[in-house]
């Protein structure tokens, strides 16, 4: 007569990532990787890195190092770094020490940042189609992009 109805059953499902949102990935202050590094992701490093890394954003920590090359679209450096440098926009904090290339598109560099190696600002392909067609003598605004900080 009476009939006890089954509780209706819900269902969690860990949260899947969305397309397009963004992620970050952190290496902590006690890891050491030995190895390249690629991400698709945001990357923050406090530890040690011994290899390449390639990803869309770096922020390194005073503390950590990196014994490699690094390329990444926005880079924001306060550590130790060993290797060449390709960054479409660049900050080298105060406490970073760079041995190595700087490749930039945008540069800021606050003061007390040591740097021992080349910097060069390297044109993206638009910036390259937009000088071949400026007539000679004319440099047509085309200057890197340097910013000093306090």
């Amino acid at each position: 007569m009476f009939s006890k109805k089954p509780a209706p059953q819900t269902r969690i499902s860990a949260p899947r990532p969305v397309a397009g949102s963004s992620t970050f990935s952190v290496i902590g202050a006690d890891v050491v990787i030995k190895g390249d590094i690629h991400a698709s992701a945001d990357l923050h490093v406090d530890g040690r890195v011994e290899g390449d890394i390639a990803c869309a954003a770096l922020v390194q920590g005073e503390s950590s190092s990196v014994m490699g090359a690094i390329e990444a679209e926005t880079a924001r450096l306060a550590g130790h770094v060993i290797g060449s440098i390709h960054a479409r926009d660049l900050v080298v904090l105060k406490t970073a020490r760079i041995e190595g290339d700087v490749h930039y598109d945008a540069l800021t560099i606050e003061q007390g940042a040591e740097v021992e190696g080349r910097f060069s600002h390297r044109m993206t392909s638009k910036a390259k189609d937009e000088k071949t067609a400026i007539a000679p003598g004319d440099d047509g605004g085309a200057e890197p992009k340097l910013t000093l900080a306090n």
